[in-house]
Parts: C-alpha cells; structure tokens; sequence
C-alpha cells in the first residue's frame, strides 16, 4: 500500500545508534510514521515509553504501537507530546484504515 502512495515501507528499520524500529514509512529520505508491534502485556509501559524514545531519537514525528493492550498510560503519552511526537495506540484491526487515512492526507 506504501508503494501505491509513492511512500516505502522498512520492516526492520536500523536507527543510527542501533536500534530497530519494526516499520518505518518513508518518502523518499522524509521519516513520516514509525510503526512498533507490542505483544507484551507484562511490560507495556516500559516497552512503550522505549518506543516512543526510539522513534524520537531516530527522528520521526509519529509513532503507532499496534497492541491489544487496552490500557493508554497517560503519562507516557503526554510525555510524547512533549517530545513533539503524535503517537496513537491502535489494534491490529485499526492499522490498516489508519494507514489509509494517514497516508491519503500526503
């Protein structure tokens, strides 16, 4: 679908200090969306609050974590604000309506 819209799409996308983001949406070098799959209940707000630094440090001004977890850590959102990122939280079902949306306004 991100190859429709002109956009790539990174499984596996290499941060400059080493760490791995599970997909990147690109356009061109532009980062736009950086895209984490969270399984873990046990460590979700520790695993989120990771995320949302990694997507920092490597420069993206989005992130969606796609998860069943149903409960939104207020703190660890706000705190993404701050940092300037737009992070959303959505269910596997959610991903792929979300992308559409997200990428039709490029």
């Amino acid at each position: 679908m991100a190859g429709e819209l002109g956009l790539s799409a990174i499984p596996e996308y290499r941060t400059p200090d080493g760490t791995r983001i599970d997909v990147a949406i690109l356009k061109e070098e532009k980062k736009l969306v950086a895209i984490e799959l969270e399984a873990s209940f046990k460590w979700f707000p520790q695993r989120l609050l990771y995320d949302v630094v990694k997507a920092h440090r490597a420069g993206f001004p989005e992130l969606w974590v796609v998860s069943n977890f149903t409960s939104k850590p207020g703190w660890i959102i706000n705190y993404a604000g701050e940092l300037g990122i737009s992070l959303r939280i959505l269910k596997e079902r959610e991903v792929l309506e979300g992308l559409r949306v997200r990428l039709a306004r490029l």
